[in-house]
């Protein structure tokens, strides 16, 4: 079968089209023929650092992580899935598990789900990674209905599903962006957009709560951007970030009695840590998105899998509008 390889990382690498063997199902897993893949940060930092992250494949590297597609076979002790079932998963494309820039992929059925039924396998490609991410920064932080909940970064990949699954919660939501595009991705999903470039975080807070802080705050942003939701948590508030590989002093948020929580999706598949969790939460979006509370944005330009360095370098050029998908 076709695959799109790398057999050294660096930014100036490139994929090679191969031919490698088709994977056979085994027990727990589930073939799947793929559909389309889109592309995350996480990909592009793998495929440009390599063997300094410690997640990276070994070369020749077989990436992509999101998928979504038709189950081909069905292996031993896998329950809840046949043969013709359009799925959707983040599976592969790290450690030890093959990736999805290719025809097939031999996925643990924990980590897959039926797709939502109302969108394309463009659109469906696109959720995994940053939806999955989405959801368990707002659950961990415990997201409810009436409360005020601030996302950095709503117009971004995980950001504007967050703000999509916090309506779909009952909060009131407010999200931090920059721009006429931006804003309008924010207001399209129903909440209120923070001009970050013009509004202080005092102003803002006082504006918005009356000075009391945000109950739940998801940064999307992350890094020094994390001193900002400090200031702007509410007292026993909660604060969720994607982004946290920093040095902070936590002095204000002891203070406020506030909770900090980390979200690194990657562990069920790196550690093969309670992976079923995964795919209940991506069961639990797909029937979200099927009541029609949840869609992701698509970027407007398409790519083969042979151009899937052109979706690489599209994703890092900062100029793409929504996931970038690389379709089969």
């Amino acid at each position: 079968m076709k695959a799109m390889l790398l057999n050294n990382y660096g930014e100036n690498a490139t994929f090679t089209t191969s031919d490698i063997d088709k994977p056979a199902v085994k027990a727990n897993h589930v073939l799947v023929k793929i559909a389309a893949s889109s592309v995350n940060t996480i990909d592009t930092m793998i495929k440009n650092m390599g063997t300094d992250l410690p997640i990276s494949p070994a070369t020749p590297a077989l990436l992509g992580m999101d998928f979504s597609g038709s189950v081909e076979a069905v292996g031993e002790g896998v329950e809840g899935f046949k043969v013709g079932d359009e799925v959707y998963g983040c599976a592969g494309g790290l450690g030890d598990l093959p990736g999805t820039l290719t025809e097939y992929i031999v996925a643990d059925s924990n980590l897959v789900a039926h797709k939502p039924k109302h969108l394309t396998m463009r659109e469906t490609a696109a959720l995994p990674l940053v939806a999955i991410t989405a959801y368990e920064g707002l659950t961990r932080a415990g997201v409810k209905k009436g409360q005020k909940v601030l996302i950095h970064g709503g117009s971004g990949g995980v950001g504007h599903l967050a703000v999509q699954l916090a309506k779909y919660f009952g909060a009131e939501v407010y999200a931090t962006g920059a721009g006429e595009k931006q804003f309008a991705i924010i207001e399209k999903f129903g909440a209120t957009p923070i001009d970050y470039m013009t509004e202080s975080v005092s102003d803002y807070t006082a504006k918005y709560t009356s000075g009391a802080g945000f109950d739940v705050i998801f940064d999307t942003v992350g890094g020094p951007n994390l001193n900002k939701s400090i200031e702007a948590v509410a007292l026993n508030g909660h604060i969720a970030t994607t982004v946290s590989l920093c040095e902070l002093d936590l002095t204000p948020l002891h203070f406020k009695g506030a909770s900090l929580h980390v979200v690194f999706m990657l562990i069920p598949m790196l550690h093969n840590f309670k992976r079923d969790v995964h795919g209940s939460i991506l069961e639990r979006l797909a029937k979200i998105s099927n009541e029609g509370h949840l869609a992701p944005i698509v970027d407007d330009h398409t790519f083969s899998l042979e151009q899937v360095g052109d979706a690489y370098a599209h994703l890092q050029s900062g100029k793409a509008i929504g996931k970038v998908v690389v379709e089969n």
